[in-house]
């Protein structure tokens, strides 16, 4: 199983960013997949969730409103659609598979800045 993410970078405030993570190995339209992110000196916290056949989605508080979360089950992949960044979404970004056994990418940084 690969799960490799892609899109992160640096941006200024108020920009955006649209992260992918394509995966391989696995039957992907069987896994809910998500979001987590990881910021210097804290724990990994789920960001979005989605669910295997995309009908069911899941936010966290700071990403509510602003994050969007979708997938294509046809390409085995997974988007994070992220708006008005802030200097607290600065964080590696992590794709994770669930269905049982969980499977993880190797992140992407994402650096808001001016």
């Amino acid at each position: 199983v690969q799960l490799v993410e892609s899109g992160g970078g640096l941006v200024q405030p108020g920009g955006s960013l649209r992260l992918s993570c394509a995966a391989s190995g696995l039957t992907f339209s069987t896994f809910a997949m998500s979001w987590h992110r990881q910021a210097p000196g804290k724990e990994r916290e789920l960001v979005a969730y989605i669910s295997s056949d995309g009908g069911s989605t899941l936010y966290a508080g700071s990403a509510k409103g602003r994050f969007a979360i979708s997938r294509d089950n046809a390409k085995n992949s997974v988007y994070l659609q992220m708006n008005s960044l802030k200097p607290e979404d600065t964080a590696v970004y992590y794709c994770r598979a669930d269905r049982g056994l969980r499977y993880w990418g190797q992140g992407t940084q994402v650096t808001v800045s001016s």
